[in-house]
């Protein structure tokens, strides 16, 4: 048999069965029995370079029309096929086009999240810059650094989390490191606000967790004062919470800060007149802070005697249950979507 009867009886026979599906999946079955890697078409596509150099043009020539012509055909018959199963599709699942789309559910940042990005907002207007350090710390940085020697509490296994037996890194038990690791590589002037996760020993409960949130903000320059804390939280808070809120700060202890204080706001629920949030005192405690201790200055090379500073912490989870009125800690972890849906 010749090479064109050949290739006429090969699309003679694609064409009618191409003719003859009945559906999709059928007409797949017949591309792939003519032009797949064992089809027809493509074993005598193979056989052409076994012909005599002066019948190879014809042949190949001869074999790309009946190929284009199969593949016409078998998209025609497709589109044809296509519609017709959708519609069959339509008839047999009695579907309402006309009943309304369902929107899918859109995605929102978390609500601590959004805390974060308010706070750092606030005191990026300030004129602060934002810093972040490692999750896993030398003790250096943690504690020693930070005026806290190896004899202090806080240093216990009862508190930290130790990364090796020698106790050289921990996870970070607050984000103050990042303080001592800019000084160590900026002179002043600085101010910096660093967010970021901390980690305690703690026993999860409605009001700890052992993975928080906290956002540490320092200022170091000549002729820093109390006042400027002062005036730099009053400022903070009332951005935050509103202008209404009052603000005292109580006298306290941190190793790093001296003098140091808690600040205090008046009670979000009640306004300061008392009520079971604030303890019917009036007042809820939302960060510390004080006046860099000069020792913190020895540790980073800066001369106290020429410069002075004063920072201030807080932890994130604290700052949203004031402020949305939660009051457990684990509602903030546990992806609930019916509670996380309330702050998008």
């Amino acid at each position: 048999m010749s090479l064109t009867k050949d290739l006429e009886k090969i699309k003679k026979s694609a064409l009618a069965a191409i003719g003859g599906a009945d559906s999709t999946d059928r007409l797949e079955e017949i591309k792939v029995a003519y032009l797949g890697r064992k089809g027809e078409l493509t074993a005598f596509l193979k056989n052409i370079s076994s012909l005599p150099a002066a019948e190879k043009p014809k042949a190949g020539k001869a074999a790309n029309e009946v190929k284009l012509a199969i593949e016409s055909a078998l998209a025609e018959k497709s589109a044809g096929l296509s519609s017709n199963e959708m519609e069959r599709l339509l008839e047999t699942k009695a579907l309402d086009t006309s009943l309304p789309g369902r929107i899918p559910s859109v995605g929102g940042r978390h609500v601590l999240t959004q805390i974060v990005d308010e706070i750092v907002g606030i005191f990026l207007g300030l004129g602060y810059k934002v810093a972040e350090g490692p999750e896993v710390e030398l003790d250096w940085y943690n504690f020693e650094a930070l005026n806290m020697p190896p004899e202090h509490p806080a240093r216990s296994l009862q508190d930290t989390l130790y990364v090796n037996a020698g106790r050289e890194a921990v996870l970070r038990t607050h984000t103050s490191p990042v303080q001592v690791r800019v000084m160590e590589k900026q002179k002043p002037p600085v101010y910096v606000i660093a967010p970021g996760r901390v980690f305690r020993r703690d026993v999860t409960d409605p009001t700890h967790s052992p993975m928080f949130h906290q956002i540490e903000g320092f200022a170091v320059d000549r002729n820093v004062n109390f006042g400027h804390l002062i005036g730099t939280l009053e400022t903070f808070i009332h951005q935050l919470f509103g202008t209404e809120r009052r603000v005292r700060l109580r006298p306290h202890f941190f190793p790093y800060t001296e003098p140091s204080a808690e600040v205090d706001v008046s009670c979000i629920a009640c306004g300061g007149k008392g009520c079971r949030v604030c303890g019917h005192n009036g007042w809820l405690e939302i960060l510390g802070c004080g006046m860099i201790d000069p020792n913190v200055f020895k540790n980073v090379g800066y001369d106290p005697e020429e410069y002075s500073g004063f920072a201030f912490g807080m932890g994130v989870e604290r700052i949203a249950m004031l402020r949305y009125g939660i009051s457990d800690i684990r509602l903030f972890f546990e992806n609930d979507i019916r509670f996380l849906r309330q702050f998008t």
